[in-house]
């Protein structure tokens, strides 16, 4: 006598738990991509610089700006300098000191960016960083 072993049926990748999945990732991408801290902008016009790159910024950086009436903010909320000052040295009390990124206006006195560079040393915060544009390119003068 002769058994037959062949199924009738042949395999068949199940659909439904495959578009769970896709709906699952889905999902998560649109949720990690909305998580991201958004930056408050200020309408400052920043100083031109020839060597000036463009470096992707870390999630934890603390940005310290100021306008062209000399208001001072920050993370995009306007702050007196007493209490810039104690927020910095909160900031600088964490177990991993932040990185802080300086926007100022193009026409503000060196004198008031001295200010906030010795506020920042006084916490003992060194890794700052100050931002610009990128200067355009100029054939007349290279």
């Amino acid at each position: 006598m002769r058994v037959d072993l062949q199924d009738d049926d042949g395999i068949e990748v199940q659909m439904a738990p495959l578009i769970d999945c896709v709906f699952l990732l889905l999902i998560f991408f649109l949720v990690a991509t909305t998580l991201k801290k958004v930056d408050k902008e200020l309408p400052l016009q920043l100083p031109e610089s020839a060597a000036a790159i463009e470096v992707q910024q870390p999630d934890a950086v603390t940005v310290v700006s100021i306008d062209k009436d000399q208001n001072v903010y920050i993370d995009g909320s306007p702050i007196s300098l007493g209490l810039l000052q104690t927020t910095l040295r909160q900031k600088a009390a964490a177990p991993v000191p932040p990185k802080v990124r300086l926007d100022v206006d193009e026409n503000v006195p060196f004198r008031k960016v001295m200010e906030i560079l010795d506020i920042l040393n006084f916490e003992e915060l060194k890794n700052v960083g100050i931002n610009t544009r990128k200067a355009k390119f100029d054939p007349e003068h290279p």
